[in-house]
């Protein structure tokens, strides 16, 4: 293609809205442009690069038995009313109605379709297993959209569903596809994409991972471990607490007069943090209990595994809440209080003589034992993670890194197929609900996310496999006559071959001419000038820095066709 012919200018200047590489490259490349917030136009050098990943995603698929179908965009409420999820995922989801006022919705993901598509096509145990899978567009109302392509509102994503007969079919193609996944990252050009746990979030199930790509420029936080392959999410990351082997003391109260915070408590009484036992109150749980929460005092509460425990999402409780337990609100503990549903971390399980409220103002006790001096409490890991925590595997030391999520994985359950009636008859004739898993990936975040990994302070550094281009011609200080005898037939050989190649025609600086492709990207540069014409030599040059040289005229073809 001539470049002159390619529409989408290139851009010296950073946008000033660009805060990540990769957003301010694909601008200033001419790869996207902004139609609204989170929402972006693909020009024709952006549109090239999704559609290689959706030939590689695609590829993969089919070689683990996939099924491609296509499923619509907007979607009946109905549906979402039949598996529970209209009311539970919130105001991410746009809903809209018809011209006949029938609810609709726009699709965040598509469990329900797929389920409703199965339902009507996999009635015989014979079917099974197999997985449907389509590259859709996504509509999610995001209140924080950023980053350009890495999160948007609407989106391109591959997302497959996985229907089996019962959980060991499910472990199984659950571990085929994460091998795929493997496959498809580092055909992409980032096989450094890492596998974590993670959390099941709105699509719910039991069982999740998240494809991880570790990047300073990632809004996740992954917790992974010095010494063994420990790796999870920071939304669910365990770590194992050192135990204090110690003698419980006797509980003692001990003025504290406008001592409310843990540092104040941990200064006033020259105690670590860690070894008193903070209290974090609530105002229900899914019995419209107030809630005490009791963690170490060095730890924070992890909101996202406390709604896992209580089955809603958990909000502060008010003075007059804790004042009907028989709290008191900066001085609290479990001791003699009432009413209340009162949940442990297990960092305060390891050890003994903490420091703890004494219900009363100004005051606390020391030598606070849990098993000795609470009441009735229940006991679970609800701590957030931090660095320099223990390994839960391992024992080793845990450390926090900033990640972008390129991909997820999900065992479903019958969470979708049970509540939206999805039945087969078994070999006796018995009616059987089928499991089902999930697996996504967002393919503009992709794109994105490659050239976070892939860059330099000139542009992308495209991998083979995805690059717009594969080759990009240059001249300099070239009459057309001269292009014509010199550049163009190489040009027109290249294309013949089915070599992607992109010709700078244009009258520009040799510096203008460069700078753009850098922008674009393409693995192999050939550079015709007007000092090599009299000995019939082209310079090349490799994008990512890893060769460059001189070889003859006749010699572009084959070099070309064995780089």
């Amino acid at each position: 293609m001539l470049l002159s012919q390619i529409i989408g200018q290139r851009t010296k200047e950073v946008p000033r809205e660009a805060l990540l590489v990769s957003h301010a490259y694909l601008l200033r490349g001419g790869y996207i442009r902004q139609v609204a917030n989170g929402i972006y136009s693909l020009l024709p050098l952006g549109l090239r690069v999704i559609r290689k990943i959706e030939n590689i995603v695609r590829e993969e698929m089919n070689a683990i038995d996939g099924q491609e179908v296509l499923m619509p965009v907007v979607l009946p409420k109905e549906l979402l009313d039949e598996s529970g999820r209209y009311e539970r995922v919130g105001s991410e989801l746009m809903s809209l109605k018809d011209r006949a006022g029938h609810d609709m919705v726009l699709a965040m993901t598509h469990e329900e379709a797929a389920v409703h598509l199965a339902r009507n096509e996999a009635n015989s145990y014979r079917s099974y297993p197999f997985m449907l899978y389509q590259i859709q567009t996504k509509f999610r109302d995001e209140p924080h959209s950023r980053g350009g392509l890495i999160r948007t509102r609407e989106f391109t994503m591959k997302d497959a569903y996985s229907f089996h007969r019962d959980q060991a079919s499910l472990d199984e193609f659950y571990e085929r596809c994460a091998y795929t996944y493997n496959r498809i990252f580092s055909k992409c050009g980032i096989p450094e994409v890492k596998k974590v746990q993670s959390d099941t979030g709105m699509m719910g199930g039991g069982v999740a991972h998240e494809y991880m790509l570790l990047s300073n420029s990632g809004e996740d936080t992954t917790v992974t471990c010095n010494e063994c392959d420990y790796m999870a999410n920071l939304e669910v990351a365990r770590c194992k607490w050192a135990p204090v082997k110690q003698q419980p003391s006797v509980l003692k109260k001990v003025h504290t007069p406008g001592k409310h915070s843990i540092r104040d408590v941990a200064a006033f009484l020259n105690v670590l943090e860690s070894q008193i036992a903070k209290v974090v109150f609530y105002e229900s749980d899914s019995v419209c209990q107030p809630l005490m929460v009791l963690i170490r005092g060095d730890s924070e509460v992890n909101e996202n595994k406390l709604t896992k425990i209580i089955g809603v999402k958990p909000a502060p409780a008010s003075e007059n809440t804790i004042f009907k337990t028989g709290a008191v609100a900066g001085f609290a503990s479990p001791i003699g209080i009432h009413d209340c549903r009162v949940i442990v971390d297990e960092s305060l399980v390891a050890g003994s003589n903490f420091v703890a409220g004494a219900n009363e103002t100004d005051y606390h006790y020391i030598n606070f034992d849990l098993n000795r001096d609470a009441g009735k409490y229940e006991i679970n890991d609800i701590a957030t993670v931090k660095d320099g925590d223990l390994c839960p595997l391992c024992g080793g030391t845990l450390s926090l890194k900033r990640g972008i999520e390129v991909g997820n994985i999900f065992q479903l359950g019958t969470q979708y197929t049970d509540r939206m009636k999805m039945r087969y008859l078994d070999e006796g004739g018995n009616e059987c609900t089928p499991i089902m898993g999930c697996y996504c990936i967002g393919l503009g975040r992709l794109m994105a996310s490659v050239i976070e990994a892939r860059h330099d302070k000139f542009g992308p550094i495209w991998p083979h496999f995805i690059a717009p281009f594969s080759v990009h011609i240059i001249t300099i200080d070239l009459k057309e006559a001269e292009k014509e005898i010199f550049s163009t037939p190489i040009y027109n050989e290249l294309c013949a071959k089915g070599i992607e190649t992109v010709y700078d025609d244009r009258e520009e600086r040799a510096g203008v001419k460069f700078a753009d492709a850098d922008l674009i990207g393409a693995p192999m540069r050939l550079i015709f000038s007007g000092k090599n014409l009299d000995s019939r030599t082209v310079e090349w040059k490799s994008r990512d820095g890893s060769g460059k040289g001189t070889i003859q005229v006749d010699q572009v073809m084959s070099f070309v066709s064995n780089y």
